[in-house]
C-alpha cells in the first residue's frame, strides 16, 4: 500500500469519500492539517515520509521535491488546473513523474465568476450585510444588459464564462494570446491586452498565472480602465497588483472588486481590502463543488496510482 499525502483543501473537505476508492487502487491517503497551504519548511519535513503527493496550492518548489526524493517520494499529482506553484522542471530533473488535472471544473469556476459579477452589479452582498445589521438598504444597482465585459483568458474557464454571458445581451472582449478566434461566440471580439480596457464596464480574470502576466493589472493598466469600472478575479491573485488596485478603489476610479483569490492567502488581517464594503471576497474556493471535487479527485487518484504502480 503506497502512502499518499493530500494537501488539497477541496479534497480534504470531502476526504472520507475518497478513502475506499484509494484503497482499491493500492493507496493509503493521509490528510494534511491545513486550511490553505503548508509552508515550504513543513513540506520539507513531511514529504520524505510519503510515496506520493496530491498537491494543492502549496509551494511545490525544487527544495521540497529534493527533500521528497531523498526520502520515499516517487510521484506527484497537482490537483486542479493551476500549476504556477509547482516546479515541473525540478520534477523532470529529479525523475519524479507529475501531472495536473486540467479541464475538470471550468463551469464551476465560471459560475462563481458570474455570481461575483452580478453581486457587484446589483450590490446583493452589500444589501445582505445591511439587512443582517438591522438596516434596510436599497442601493441602485447596474443593469447588466448592454454592458461591455472584458474576459482575460479563453481556456476552459473563460469559454465557460463567455457561454454563460451569451444570455445577458452584453458585448465581450476576450484577451488571450494563446487562443485564436471567437470559439463560435459571435458577440465576442478579440484584443491584445490592454487595448480596449477603456470600454470595459467589468473586467474578469479567468486565466492561468505565468511569468508573462504577473501583475498584468497594475497602476498603468488600471489607469486605462473606464472610470467606475469593476474588477472580478477567479483565477490567480498575483495577476493583479493589489497595492495598485487598493489605490484605484480608494480613489473611486475602480468602483468595486470581487476577488476569490489574493496575492497572499489567506488575506492578511491588516489588508486595507477588508475595510472596503464595496468589495466581495472569496476564499479561493471557485472550483469547490461536490461534483467538481469528485471529478478532479478521481482523476488525481487514477493518475497517482498509475505512476506508483509503474503503469
Amino acid at each position: 500500500m503506497h502512502k499518499v499525502l493530500v494537501t488539497c483543501p477541496p479534497m480534504l473537505g470531502q476526504f472520507h469519500k475518497f478513502v475506499n476508492r484509494a484503497n482499491e487502487l493500492g493507496l493509503e491517503l493521509v490528510p494534511a492539517q491545513t486550511t490553505q497551504v503548508l509552508s515550504e519548511e513543513e513540506l520539507i519535513e513531511l514529504l520524505p515520509n510519503y510515496d506520493g503527493w496530491i498537491i494543492g496550492d502549496d509551494p511545490a518548489s525544487k527544495a521540497v521535491f529534493e527533500a521528497g526524493k531523498n526520502g520515499k517520494l516517487k510521484a506527484a499529482v497537482k490537483w486542479g488546473i493551476g500549476v504556477d506553484n509547482v516546479d515541473f522542471n525540478a520534477c523532470k530533473d529529479l525523475g519524479i513523474p507529475i501531472i495536473n488535472t486540467p479541464n475538470m471544473f471550468g463551469g464551476e469556476v465560471a459560475d462563481v465568476g458570474m455570481a461575483l459579477m452580478l453581486g457587484l452589479a446589483r450590490q446583493t452582498y452589500f444589501i445582505d450585510r445591511g439587512v443582517r445589521d438591522g438596516k434596510w438598504p436599497k442601493p441602485a444597482g447596474l443593469s447588466v444588459s448592454g454592458k461591455h465585459i472584458g474576459v482575460v483568458g479563453f481556456g476552459d474557464i473563460g469559454r465557460s464564462l463567455v457561454k454563460r454571458l451569451s444570455g445577458f445581451d452584453v458585448t465581450v472582449t476576450v484577451y488571450d494570446p494563446g487562443v485564436e478566434g471567437d470559439e463560435g461566440f459571435d458577440f465576442v471580439k478579440r484584443a491584445e491586452f490592454p487595448n480596449g480596457l477603456e470600454e470595459c464596464d467589468f473586467l474578469i480574470f479567468t486565466c492561468a498565472l505565468n511569468k508573462h502576466n504577473y501583475h498584468m493589472l497594475n497602476e498603468q493598466t488600471l489607469a486605462l480602465m473606464k472610470p467606475g469600472a469593476h474588477v472580478v478575479n477567479v483565477a490567480r491573485g498575483p495577476l493583479i497588483d493589489e497595492v495598485a488596485l487598493i489605490q484605484a478603489l480608494e480613489s473611486g476610479h475602480i468602483s468595486s472588486a470581487a476577488l476569490d483569490v489574493f496575492e497572499v492567502e489567506p488575506l492578511p488581517m491588516e489588508s486595507p481590502l477588508r475595510t472596503m464594503p464595496q468589495c466581495i471576497f472569496g476564499s479561493h474556493n471557485g472550483s469547490n463543488t461536490i461534483e467538481g471535487v469528485d471529478r478532479a479527485t478521481f482523476k488525481a487518484l487514477d493518475e497517482i496510482a498509475s505512476f506508483l504502480h509503474g503503469k
